[in-house]
């Protein structure tokens, strides 16, 4: 059978065709621009064939979603006989606060239940919405199933998720730590367990998934128990545009200093922060390399305090768990940047942590990146949160 899987924004939907039981990635694509005046533009990849931002009409998601089946099912790109073989749609759901724990098929009471996590993702679930009802109409009667970025972590115990406030911020406003990235922390975890041939309920390991968005989680005997992302994804390590972990009374500091209003200090902490702000560079990692690499000063701090944060995390973690089988790395910048993963261990020298030589082979593909005497092995496990999501989804309606 075919699973569609869904990922959709406010102005784009990308899409994934994923074959079972074969776990394959038949197509790949994406629509931007979705409802724009600009007009949208179509990128499709199958079997080394496709196309590159090509005009289509796709005024709402109904018609994205269209023009995405359309195109998987004629034309040179096709490859399917027929939309019935889509068995499912698979979408990545943002926030599921602490209504859901694991992928559930989409009913009216699902989407309510969405739709109240709406204010603790504003930006994400109403886009996933958006799509959710899109594919509803575009194929009716195929099962929809949500997979929700928060669910990994909800296994986390009130000791790890609670925040210290008076607890009616908790029990009326559900102000708690959800954590994000699930989806690819689950992933990683999971193909390591089979990689060592160890039940899944026996492996403890650190994920740590770094990208433009970065977050850690603690694993322990198959199950999450911390992660560094918060009520919002603002929290944890330094990332590309956010801040990270803070003082939080520097909100009320630089209103009262600076006279920024509440909106303004957000888009500060979340889009002008982090490597692009104390840089003053880049949000990319890559060009924050390269000028580092021209002694830069700021980019060669900036490096540091990421790296510091990082090994923070994972010197904690770590020592919370029994025995840590690894600490792996996922995400663009853990799988395919060995100088900046050197960089994060030798701040973990406590734990023994020593990289190979290998480490500077391994770039986008699976390995153990440790040394043979190093006490805790470290591993790069490429993440694929659409086959996780896809997964999911097969899971549920197989067993429909």
């Amino acid at each position: 059978m075919y699973i569609m899987v869904i990922n959709c924004g406010s102005s784009s939907l990308k899409f994934q065709l994923i074959s079972f039981p074969e776990e394959a990635a038949i197509a790949k694509g994406l629509i931007e621009r979705i409802g724009q005046d600009i007009g949208a533009q179509f990128t499709l990849s199958v079997n080394g064939k496709g196309f590159k931002n090509k005009p289509i009409d796709a005024s709402d998601h109904t018609k994205a979603v269209t023009a995405a089946l359309s195109a998987l099912t004629t034309g040179e790109c096709a490859v399917l006989e027929s939309k019935d073989e889509i068995k499912g749609f698979g979408h990545r759901v943002v926030h599921g606060g602490e209504k859901f724990s694991a992928p559930v098929i989409i009913d009216d009471e699902v989407i309510k239940g969405i739709e109240e996590c709406n204010e603790l993702a504003p930006l994400h679930n109403p886009a996933n919405l958006t799509g959710i009802e899109a594919c509803m109409k575009a194929l009716p009667g195929v099962p929809n199933v949500a997979v929700f970025d928060t669910a990994f972590h909800q296994t986390m115990p009130p000791k790890a998720f609670h925040y210290a406030l008076p607890y009616k911020f908790y029990e009326e406003d559900h102000i708690r730590r959800y954590g994000f990235h699930g989806t690819s922390h689950k992933y990683v975890t999971k193909t390591f367990a089979k990689l060592i041939n160890k039940p899944l309920e026996e492996v403890n390991v650190v994920t740590v998934h770094l990208g433009n968005g970065s977050s850690l989680a603690c694993v322990k005997n198959g199950k999450c128990v911390d992660t560094s992302m918060g009520l919002t994804p603002l929290a944890g390590v330094i990332m590309g545009t956010r801040c990270g972990d803070i003082d939080p009374a520097l909100v009320v500091y630089l209103m009262k200093k600076e006279g920024m209003s509440p909106e303004e200090v957000d888009t500060l902490m979340n889009k002008k922060s982090g490597l692009l702000g104390f840089s003053g560079v880049s949000s990319d990692m890559r060009d924050i390399q390269e000028a580092a690499d021209q002694n830069d000063k700021q980019s060669v701090l900036i490096l540091e305090m990421w790296a510091y944060g990082i090994a923070k995390y994972i010197n904690a973690y770590a020592g919370t768990l029994p025995k840590t089988d690894a600490v792996i790395f996922t995400a663009g910048i853990g799988e395919n940047s060995p100088g900046l993963r050197k960089i994060i261990c030798d701040n973990c020298a406590g734990l023994g942590i020593k990289l190979s030589e290998n480490n500077d082979n391994v770039r986008g593909e699976t390995g153990c990146v440790s040394s043979a005497d190093s006490r805790i092995p470290v591993y790069v496990i490429p993440t694929n949160e659409e086959l996780q999501i896809a997964q999911g989804t097969a899971e549920l309606l197989t067993l429909k």
